[in-house]
């Protein structure tokens, strides 16, 4: 019987055979090793995402000793300042505030805009990449593509852009579960890096605004939204983040699973129209969010457990979009499965707001590769990176005749 373990290679090659046996021992489970409540079924976990008796945080309502937990490491200080004001580990109001500011940068008008900046970035690397003869997708393609787009977004100046990867990277480790302290070192020596940047060029745009999120952000302070600095340090650190974190996961995991499904490739090939749902269906099929944390603010009751106040739920969101109650034959890969409701980009208050960009640039990624390089194959088996929450490859190494 597969066997949840989150830190079990043969575990993060395929976790979905130990996620149905999850779903199959009931809708709620207790996992010692990192103190959670396991959550593995999809009406569960579509519900909890938008139950407000749970929140991304607990600080708005209840002390650390309140609520019964030990305040983090004197030394992490950096990271969980930089993480902690960010909109995405905030509650109302300050949630809805921030919210309501970062959302007219990423409005459907707005994003519509960028769609030939960005199918001219895919086709650029893409051309790249066809010249070589082949390389690695990862870096070739799927991760500069996201990253310029965002950086484009928030105003960073193009010469500036090389530490965002690997500052985001090494931020991004602490969202593991149980991270050891050399991750969590790495991830507080990028949030005061990344920190300290980013508050020189807030001061450089004070003086000298521009066409970008950053002046906007400024300005709106400016007219009277409140938002501090250190917020808005931390919603741009937040937008580069989440803004091309899945996107990358998404494109590499996606192209893996088409290599290995050959008759579903040949199909997109054969027909491009089915890029649209080919791109719902690969977030579902290999998710790149894995898990998402919630903290019990309220006692709530799943199937007869109460779960209590200072309690943390781990809601398995590559369960759930593998659950046979939602998905007809959730472990086939099908392109054009028509009922897709899968939650790789989270519901509630928290759904992603970069979801719309995040489709328009897998689009165009796919559009360029299929177009350019109709011959693409994979060159050698990847290497699968060895997080759980965040799903991803170290490389995609592939060839174009």
């Amino acid at each position: 019987m597969a066997a949840f373990d989150p830190w079990d290679p043969a575990f993060l090659a395929d976790p979905y055979p130990a996620y149905a046996d999850l779903r199959a021992k009931g809708r709620v489970q207790y996992y010692e090793p990192t103190n959670q409540w396991l959550v593995p079924q999809h009406a569960d976990v579509s519900a909890l995402l938008r139950d407000r008796r749970l929140g991304r945080t607990y600080q708005h309502r209840f002390s650390h000793e309140d609520f019964g937990r030990t305040p983090p490491p004197a030394e992490h200080e950096p990271f969980h300042t930089l993480n902690d004001h960010g909109m995405l580990d905030l509650e109302p109001p300050d949630h809805t505030r921030i919210r309501r500011l970062v959302s007219k940068a990423f409005t459907p008008r707005t994003v519509e805009r960028l769609k030939p900046y960005v199918a001219r970035l895919a086709g650029e690397l893409v051309d790249g990449l066809v010249r070589k003869g082949g390389g690695d997708l990862l870096t070739d393609v799927a991760e500069p593509l996201p990253v310029a787009v965002i950086a484009e977004m928030l105003g960073i100046p193009e010469a500036d852009r090389g530490p965002l990867r690997p500052w985001s990277a090494d931020i991004c480790g602490m969202y593991e579960l149980n991270p050891p302290e050399d991750v969590a070192a790495k991830a507080v020596r990028a949030s005061v890096e990344f920190s300290e940047y980013l508050r020189g060029l807030i001061a450089v745009r004070r003086d000298e605004p521009g066409d970008d999120l950053i002046s906007g952000l400024i300005a709106a302070h400016d007219e009277g939204d409140r938002l501090t600095e250190q917020e808005m340090i931390s919603t741009c650190v937040l937008l580069l983040n989440a803004g091309h974190e899945a996107t990358v996961n998404a494109t590499v995991n996606g192209w893996y699973a088409l290599f290995r499904n050959p008759d579903q490739l040949a199909a997109l090939r054969a027909d491009h129209s089915l890029i649209p749902s080919a791109i719902e269906e690969l977030m579902r099929y290999d998710t790149p969010l894995q898990l998402f944390e919630r903290w019990v603010l309220d006692d709530i009751e799943i199937d007869g457990t109460t779960i209590p106040r200072g309690a943390e739920i781990a809601m398995l969101f590559g369960s759930a979009n593998h659950d046979p109650a939602v998905f007809q034959d959730p472990e086939r890969l099908d392109l054009t499965r028509p009922d897709n409701p899968h939650i790789s980009f989270s519901a509630g208050i928290h759904y992603c707001i970069g979801a719309p960009l995040a489709r328009i640039e897998l689009a165009a990624s796919m559009t360029a590769l299929l177009e350019k390089a109709p011959t693409l194959t994979l060159a050698a088996e990847p290497e699968r990176k060895p997080n759980f929450v965040i799903r991803g490859l170290e490389g995609l190494r592939v060839e174009v005749e």
